[in-house]
């Protein structure tokens, strides 16, 4: 429930792509916010305004219904009044370029020009006529305004031709959104750096040694840093869950070694305070916070000694194969945390041990905080956790819940903890 207590206008124009904007609004109503939408006449030619009001569960703002009684009133001005948020999706052309010149002759033109918040549109149109000079620098005035633009992206369009213009998916938009929402203070552009994943160290071509993490709950504090406005990178294995947000660099490698390298030039990175475009973001900014790093990734204890070009066949094995192991990189040990919130994570099965091991770990590897799994009957690739977190002179014990709520949860006390 991210979106509780939230309130989003959801705006829909003439465009084909107007289907999509109906699970859209599902997904803001599943994660906790209220929506109304509103219609500029032109849309209806495609959707009735009644399918809007059956999923949103409020009566759509168009010119037949705007009132302005004192007990319930449903205009342009309540409207802009009562939302946190306005998403323009569709956004058409006559939108775009209405809207960049203050033109106001209908009551969603009317209701974003009188509202003064955070504002996301996501153009829908033809490519020509997105790639139109007067589009582009509407477009271009739009944003010099305070609007974020969601990318349109290529594809097959309905008039056949192919190309930018489709409206981006609904899950970019989502996203979006919810960071526009929840972004805070203290995370907005600050830069983490996340491992995630179990790490594979090869036996031969075809086969290697892994473990059971899914990577799941590093793609959740993954997502959770991006709603609350950090700049992300994720370093993760080619075994773990994929992650489905855009703007989130991830970085995917092989084994331990590969993944020492790029989080530790990562590091070097975050700590400079500037973000390239072969980095992290485009959006380049030189603000000094202090960097996070959480070591998520089950990296393996041991590799072999002697891994193998080609194939090892059976019959030059025989029935018994020893094979000699060696012991492997220990990252979070070997990270120079100088400079950084090192948080790491500790899956545990035996509660008798957990919290020793998990403080051990706190002290042994010179770190920030350790998250505390305890596994349980939460098995590796579940969607709960039962976890706590462990700082230098204080522990706090987590309720069970999702990966998504639990990461949310642990940000908020690391927030609490480190001021900087």
């Amino acid at each position: 429930m991210i979106l509780k207590q939230k309130n989003i206008a959801v705006f829909v124009t003439a465009s084909i792509a107007i289907y999509k904007t109906l699970e859209l609004i599902r997904l803001y109503i599943k994660a906790g916010a209220s929506v109304k939408v509103v219609m500029t006449p032109s849309s209806k030619r495609f959707i009735t305004a009644l399918t809007f009001e059956t999923i949103s569960k409020n009566i759509v703002l168009c010119h037949e219904s705007e009132n302005w009684s004192e007990a319930n009133p449903n205009n342009h001005i309540s409207v802009a009044s009562w939302c946190d948020i306005a998403v323009i999706a569709p956004a058409s052309v006559n939108t775009i370029n209405s809207l960049a010149n203050g033109l106001a002759h209908n009551i969603a033109l009317q209701t974003l020009i009188a509202y003064d918040g955070a504002k996301l549109l996501a153009p829908s149109a033809n490519t020509n006529m997105l790639n139109n000079p007067i589009t582009k620098a509407n477009l271009k005035m739009l944003r010099a305004c305070g609007y974020e633009v969601v990318q349109s992206v290529s594809k097959e369009l309905a008039c056949g031709d192919v190309g930018y213009g489709a409206m981006a998916d609904i899950g970019d938009i989502y996203h979006k959104t919810v960071r526009m929402l929840c972004s805070n203070e203290y995370f907005t552009n600050r830069k983490v750096v996340l491992s995630g994943g179990g790490t594979a160290q090869k036996i031969d071509d075809v086969r290697f040694i892994s473990n059971f993490s899914s990577g799941k709950m590093a793609n959740a504090m993954a997502t959770a840093l991006y709603y609350m406005g950090a700049d992300v990178c994720l370093v993760h294995t080619a075994t773990a869950q994929k992650l489905d947000i855009a703007e989130i660099h991830t970085i995917e490698v092989a084994d331990t070694k590969q993944m020492n390298e790029y989080i530790t030039q990562c590091i070097k990175v975050a700590k400079r305070g500037v973000v390239t475009k072969a980095t992290f973001t485009n959006d380049a900014k030189n603000i000094q916070k202090t960097p996070y790093f959480f070591s998520l990734a089950a990296v393996c204890d041991y590799k072999p000694r002697y891994p193998q070009s080609g194939k090892i066949k059976k019959r030059d094995i025989g029935a018994n194969w020893s094979l000699e192991l060696e012991k492997n990189i220990d990252i979070l040990a070997e990270l120079d945390k100088d400079g950084i919130y090192a948080i790491g994570f500790k899956a545990e099965f035996d509660d008798t041990q957990a919290v020793s091991n998990a403080t051990n770990m706190l002290k042994e590897k010179n770190l920030s905080a350790v998250c505390l799994n305890m596994i349980g009957q939460h098995s590796f690739g579940g969607d709960d956790n039962n976890m706590a977190i462990f700082f230098a002179h204080s522990d706090i014990k987590l309720k069970t819940n999702d990966k998504l709520t639990l990461a949310l949860d642990i940000l908020h006390n690391l927030q609490r903890e480190f001021s900087e």
